[in-house]
């Protein structure tokens, strides 16, 4: 399976995120969609599957739930949006974690992308940074991978730069 990764699009989903999820199989959102219209834009693009987010309105929030379990290609897949990282976890994912014990914890909110090993808890952390212009991030980003037989690989960063203004490139 071939997954794009995103987050934090606060209202946008434009060309350049488009052509690089052109290839991949299905989109994942790790919250603050920013409207249902942009939501509806991902979803007839490609399969989503998405969380909602601390500035998402109650539309989103009944479409898409606080945190998603699922399984893809032999992996325990945990995402929320507010997550934070090993050592600092939010206290709701934390309980999440140890409650569904996943192989990889994927959430937004942040705006910093990174990608982590928990060493402790064997799994990997992912957050894709922001895709919006909404924030103070100064660089915009997405992620692909493949995960195939329980294994992560071809894990690649896309950037933009954020326009101050807010206009789109």
């Amino acid at each position: 399976m071939y997954i794009g990764l995103l987050s934090d699009t606060h209202g946008v989903f434009d060309e350049p995120f488009r052509q690089f999820f052109d290839p991949v199989d299905e989109i994942w959102h790790a919250g603050d969609f920013g409207s249902m219209q942009v939501a509806g834009e991902i979803s007839s693009f490609k399969p989503l599957k998405g969380v909602y987010g601390n500035c998402d309105g109650y539309d989103i929030r009944l479409d898409y739930p606080l945190y998603r379990l699922f399984d893809c290609e032999g992996m325990k897949i945990l995402m929320t949006h507010i997550g934070g990282y090993p050592g600092r976890y939010d206290p709701r994912a934390r309980a999440l974690i140890d409650e569904f014990r996943p192989d990889i914890f994927v959430c937004g909110h942040s705006h910093i992308l990174k990608v982590v090993n928990d060493t402790k808890r064997n799994m990997l952390v992912i957050n894709p940074g922001a895709e919006g212009q909404q924030g103070f991030h100064t660089v915009r980003t997405a992620l692909r991978f493949r995960i195939e037989n329980a294994d992560i690989r071809d894990m690649e960063v896309f950037e933009l730069p954020r326009v101050p203004s807010g206009k789109l490139l």
